[in-house]
């Protein structure tokens, strides 16, 4: 992926999740279009909150009260809106009647305005790809730190109120780990696709949002406990401390975290493990079903109670 999709991606992500938890809470919410693909519109005599497309063509000859974002796709706009106007990959037409109350911000194609557009805040490009460059290795080394502390505390709390979750891990990896991979890459694949099609409908964006928020501690877990899985059989017979699994665990995930590309392969990998591993020790550690109630039978030699 080249430098500019990457940046692309990243603003995706970043604008749909800031847009799905503002707008989440508050009473306009119903009215704000937020769009993976296939675009929107708002047609004339008709009003909108924010509106942020990710893939798709925006159309607005209505009112939108809010912001208008196109990740990727063209805007053509001869209504009015209030709020910022911001077109990250493509080309933003303003039409003889078209409104912006605040600024004209676009990323690679300069935006067409018609003999009669108005723009009340200042037009100017955004060069996002020169930002976020940078932060070049600061940026970097802020994230893993970030990741590190994060995870060491969160390993720290599993060792501590939950030691037996971990053993029972390391269980399911040694004895089923045709199992354990595949519930991993399962949950792994189906969570994140569940997520997605919820945020498509508007009923299922509060869900979306909090399976998604959910899914955050959920894959920190999974990563520390395949972590402490992996110092618990670095140190076999050299300590049976559950503190020195997890230390050298986590100092050999780190490291490796810091190798370019072949790092972030094996932190996929350990949290598809971790998914596996917490999932298959769970059912197994199910309580077993209560057996299913027999009729009394009379002892042998006994008749049977009159009716």
């Amino acid at each position: 992926m080249s430098t500019p999709q990457a940046v692309r991606a990243a603003i995706a992500a970043l604008l749909s999740a800031l847009t799905l938890l503002l707008g989440a809470g508050t009473a306009s919410a119903a009215t704000d279009h937020v769009v993976i693909t296939g675009g929107a519109v708002v047609p004339a005599g008709q009003t909108a909150g924010d509106i942020v497309v990710l893939d798709g063509t925006v159309r607005v000859a209505g009112h939108a009260t809010g912001d208008v974002v196109s990740v990727s796709g063209p805007v053509r706009l001869t209504g009015r809106v209030d709020g910022d106007l911001i077109a990250v990959s493509d080309r933003a037409f303003l039409g003889p009647t078209a409104r912006v109350g605040g600024d004209l911000r676009y990323g690679d194609e300069r935006p067409v305005l018609a003999s009669g557009a108005s723009v009340g805040g200042k037009i100017s490009k955004e060069d996002w790809a020169d930002a976020t460059n940078g932060w070049g290795w600061v940026g970097v080394f802020g994230w893993w730190l970030a990741v590190s502390v994060s995870t060491l505390i969160v390993g720290a709390l599993l060792v501590w109120l939950a030691p037996g979750a971990l053993y029972g891990a390391e269980r399911a990896v040694r004895e089923h780990l045709g199992a354990t991979i595949g519930c991993g890459v399962a949950i792994a694949i189906g969570v994140p696709l569940l997520a997605i099609l919820a945020l498509v409908t508007l009923v299922g964006i509060p869900f979306g949002v909090a399976l998604l928020l959910a899914a955050i501690p959920v894959l920190l877990v999974a990563y520390v406990t395949t972590a402490w899985i992996v110092g618990h059989k670095v140190l076999r017979n050299r300590s049976t401390s559950p503190w020195a699994a997890l230390l050298a665990g986590w100092g050999i995930l780190r490291v490796l975290a810091l190798i370019p590309v072949a790092g972030a392969l094996v932190g996929l990998v350990a949290t598809v493990v971790g998914l596996g591993a917490l999932a298959v020790a769970l059912w197994q550690a199910r309580p077993p079903g209560a057996p299913a109630a027999r009729p009394d039978t009379p002892a042998p030699g006994r008749p049977a109670p009159a009716a």
